[in-house]
């Protein structure tokens, strides 16, 4: 992964829609909620008192909301594996390629693809297909990057390498905005993306 030093320039998110649900997560939800209903109707046919039913409505509403807080924190978050990730990119002729030849994010010399944000996949296959330009990408959730609430360790940044094809599409339709504290050049996109040119590699913050 590139372990050059990073300011965070501040960007306008894009807007991402949480992804429907799956058939068999639907049928999971719906297999969970009858089961609950069962055992509360199977408890209060047996219940002595109006303490009793209360009490084990309170319970089993309790464990309901617990399960759907789980459920709703784990599809709001957004994010990707890097089997998930990789099989996107891979997909669309998006290469990935690392120093040390692996994909841990707890080690930098790996360019890992764990717990990327899928609106940044999103916005790199976009690249791909508006560009028609070869991609590789060579930083992206590993350690050693700078830090920051859009980071590369947080999801929102790819670094992917330069290349005459690539340099030219940026530079001729995403607009000039400055130099970054680093010296790198940024050119900005319409969708709020940040492109920022260091030594050897672009880098992207996305969504």
């Amino acid at each position: 992964g590139t372990t050059m030093t990073e300011q965070q320039p501040t960007i306008c998110p894009i807007k991402t829609h949480p992804p429907s649900l799956n058939p068999p997560m639907k049928s999971s939800i719906l297999l969970v909620a009858f089961l609950a209903f069962i055992l509360s109707f199977a408890v209060f046919a047996r219940a002595q008192s109006d303490e009793d039913i209360e009490m084990i409505t309170d319970r089993v509403l309790a464990e309901l909301t617990a399960d759907a807080e789980w459920y709703d924190d784990d599809m709001d978050s957004g994010k990707l594996s890097h089997s998930q990730a990789y099989s996107r990119i891979s997909s669309a002729g998006i290469g990935i390629v690392s120093s040390g030849r692996c994909s841990n994010r707890n080690v930098r010399s790996c360019t890992s693809l764990d717990s990327v944000n899928s609106c940044t996949i999103d916005n790199i296959l976009t690249l791909k297909r508006a560009s028609g330009c070869s991609i590789t990408i060579t930083g992206g959730t590993e350690t050693g990057h700078a830090g920051g609430s859009k980071s590369h360790w947080s999801g929102h940044k790819l670094d992917i390498s330069l290349n005459s094809c690539i340099n030219n599409y940026i530079t001729r339709n995403f607009a000039y905005a400055g130099r970054r504290g680093d010296g790198a050049s940024m050119y900005r996109a319409s969708s709020g993306n940040i492109y920022a040119k260091e030594g050897n590699h672009w880098d992207i913050t996305f969504c």
